[in-house]
């Protein structure tokens, strides 16, 4: 058998770990869902992928290929579990974490919460030297200050350190240097340069960054470095891959240097995937819906691509208000993240009222029925008593969920309310799709668009059973269910190309720049970005270059993120750099302001590379023999309960059409489709349900179904 045959994706959640087994040579996808460890990560992803081998019959030499993507990076940040950091700056800056931007994301909050530097200020120490905005050296380093500072760091039991001198992205000599003579003396203590994490302007940004790239880097190399050990140890020799926030991979040492580029790898991959299954279906503008055990992620998804930015806030103070979190210059897919999942915990509030997250019981208890001690009420508690999960059949067939522990704890709640049982369940059903659509209708307009442009895609163990509903409160017609959609954000993992993004400050004005040099910092950043790729999937990769500019017009304190033309540049490129910026700029504003002189401050370079082959082509599942109607159940809509078919998808050929109500099961997800809607099998696989009402952009009904 061919050693390169098969490919691993793994994705770590925060309840289950899911593991897909890819066939290249038949296209065909194998899953398994494996609850997480927690306190062993490693141990939940090599258990799960023995089980997943074992039961399809491969041998462990036949994998070719590892792609892994996990939120315990992110979930190290948020939780505050990294490792103990320590801040090594220039004489006079140690509060530049705690200072930030001295403004209030919330002006008439007297009591706002800030979020808090990960490093408290007796690790934040300093050493003398200074440089000017233009690299130029103002005082020369004093080595026994930097020698000084990592003793009194290393004294203190700091494992990781982040060196971040002011206007280091200029000139990195005095920040090398420093690192060099700390090696020497403290070999043991992990480092992070801003001028390798985050070499642009804007000293908060920076000093974020570096500083959550130093707090998680432990954890990162611990972490890969043992899951890299038992996948050799059960005779996967195979590289290990890893995804990154961006939407691309690298390879696990550069992981290792820059783990802070890894933050949002799972929800990047199933942005992708959303992306691949939404073409097959001739959608390529989607709202990308990922609901799992702990959280749910909405993407946005335009002419086919996911749309990458280049800032992103973690561990907000309010999950939905900009400015709230710390900030970090990384390039990642943008999306947001809504504290709402099957592990969601439902209680009463202060006033009464029914509130579901953002609290989770996680894989460890877990919800009620998982039997595993949990006692408290949760949205998969509430799932299975409306009907619309089976007990026997839950993440396939991996565990059987416990009815009678559902019934207690949401009976519980329910009594709190002088309420029925069911109608406590439909309460937390609803109280947690109304959670979703509203985070959902603020993100698509805060982009400027609006959510009935889009169709839905759906995706994890809990978007099937939610999306036809927060599409009805979205206004959202078309919903699209891929096959495997339990596990697709692991499956995206396989469509990733090797990504590499790059960013320099030169901050000059366009008219009358030195294009020489110009060139010649892209030539630099994309020979550095070709070394990574090649490093990832070898020199024979087919490479993809994209050139950008943060641009803004004079006097002004932002900028717009602009592509630009391929190079090589020259004074010929003055005018169709201008144009770019332009055309970026009205996009954003409808309109630009009288002012000529136009100014570059960073530059851009994203190398993309894909192998020659073994892409990502997944069969059409085939239609197993037999009657699709597997049984029938109760289940509640709204307040009415109705008698609903259950239907087995792998036995619904190409073209059948369901109407709703209708329970359609497979392996990894539930899918559920509401009465009055009608679900259609599509010849690429993928199940569309058409949902009825759907408002208009005249806010109009529309009484027949779509």
């Amino acid at each position: 058998m061919s050693a390169d045959r098969h490919a691993l994706a793994i994705d770590i959640g925060g309840t289950f770990t899911d593991i897909v087994l890819y066939d290249s040579r038949t296209g065909r996808f194998a899953a398994h869902k494996e609850l997480t460890t927690p306190a062993d990560p490693a141990w939940g992803v090599i258990t799960g992928i023995r089980r997943l081998l074992s039961r399809e019959s491969v041998e462990a030499a036949a994998v070719g290929r590892v792609v892994h993507a996990t939120t315990l990076f992110t979930n190290a940040l948020i939780e505050r579990r990294g490792a103990r950091t320590g801040l090594i700056t220039t004489e006079g800056f140690r509060d530049t974490l705690e200072i930030g931007h001295e403004r209030k994301y919330e002006l008439y909050d007297l009591h706002l919460p800030l979020p808090q530097p990960l490093v408290r200020r007796a690790r934040r120490l300093e050493a003398r030297e200074r440089l000017a905005p233009d690299g130029s050296v103002e005082v020369a380093l004093e080595p026994d200050s930097v020698l000084q500072a990592a003793d009194a760091l290393v004294s203190q039991g700091v494992e990781s350190a982040a060196i971040c001198f002011l206007h280091a992205y200029a000139n990195p000599s005095h920040e090398q240097e420093a690192a060099s003579l700390i090696a020497a003396r403290h070999p043991q203590l992990m480092l992070s340069l801003s001028s390798e994490v985050a070499p642009q302007i804007r000293e908060f940004e920076r000093s974020s960054t570096t500083v959550a790239n130093a707090y998680i880097k432990p954890l990162a190399e611990r972490y890969l470095n043992r899951l890299s050990e038992d996948l050799t140890a059960l005779r996967i020799k195979s590289p290990l891959f890893m995804m990154l926030s961006n939407g691309g991979l690298t390879h696990v040492d550069e992981a290792k240097r820059v783990p802070v580029q890894l933050l949002e790898s799972g929800p990047a991959a199933g942005a992708l995937s959303a992306a691949f299954f939404g073409a097959r279906s001739g959608e390529r503008d989607l709202l990308a819906f990922d609901l799992g055990g702990t959280t749910a992620k909405l993407a946005l998804v335009q002419d086919g691509e996911p749309h990458v930015v280049h800032r992103f806030e973690a561990g907000r103070e309010r999950r939905f208000t900009t400015g709230s979190g710390l900030p970090l210059t990384i390039s990642t897919v943008e999306l947001i993240e809504i504290g709402a999942g099957g592990g969601s915990i439902a209680a009463h509030d202060a006033l009464g009222l029914l509130k579901v997250g953002p609290r989770s019981a996680g894989s460890m208890p877990g919800p009620a029925c998982y039997g595993r001690g949990g006692a408290h009420p949760t949205v998969t508690d509430a799932n299975l008593l409306l009907g619309y999960l089976d007990p026997e059949t839950f993440a396939g067939g991996t565990m059987r969920l416990d009815t009678g522990a559902a019934e207690a704890t949401v009976g519980a709640l329910a009594g709190e309310a002088g309420l029925s049982a069911a109608r406590a369940a439909e309460g937390i059903h609803a109280v947690v799709n109304e959670t979703m659509s509203a985070a959902a209708r603020v993100h698509v307009a805060e982009q400027g668009h609006d959510a009935r442009d889009f169709a839905l895609l759906v995706t994890g163990g809990g978007g099937p059973l939610h999306g036809c509903e927060l599409a009805r409160r979205l206004g959202i017609s078309r919903v699209i269910c891929p096959p495997g959609a339990g596990v697709a954000s692991a499956l995206g993992l396989l469509l990733a190309p090797a990504r590499v993004d790059r960013v320099a400050t030169i901050s000059r004005p366009l008219a009358g720049m030195d294009w020489a040099a110009l060139e010649a910092s892209f030539s630099a950043m994309e020979q550095d970005a070709r070394t990574v790729i090649a490093a990832t999937l070898g020199a024979t990769a087919a490479l993809s270059i994209r050139r950008g500019a943060d641009l803004r017009f004079a006097g002004q304190g932002y900028e717009v993120v602009t592509d630009l033309p391929a190079g090589p540049y020259g004074p010929d490129s003055e005018d169709m750099i201008r144009a770019a910026f332009e055309r970026a700029y009205e996009l954003v504003f409808s309109r630009r302001p009288g002012v000529a002189t136009i100014e570059m401050i960073n530059i851009r370079v994203s190398v993309t590379g894909s192998a020659a082959e073994g892409a990502l082509d997944p069969e059409v599942p085939e239609t197993s023999l037999g009657e699709p109607r597997t049984g029938a159940r109760n289940a509640r809509f709204g307040s009415e309960e109705m008698d609903t078919p259950v239907l087995d998808r792998s036995r619904l050929p190409a073209g059948v059409e369901v109407p709703g109500p209708a329970v359609i099961e497979e392996a990894m997800s539930t899918l559920l489709v509401p009465p009055g809607a009608r679900a259609v099998v599509e010849a690429s696989g993928n199940i569309v349900i058409h949902l009825p009402l759907a408002v208009t952009r005249q806010g109009q009904h529309q009484h027949e179904v779509v």
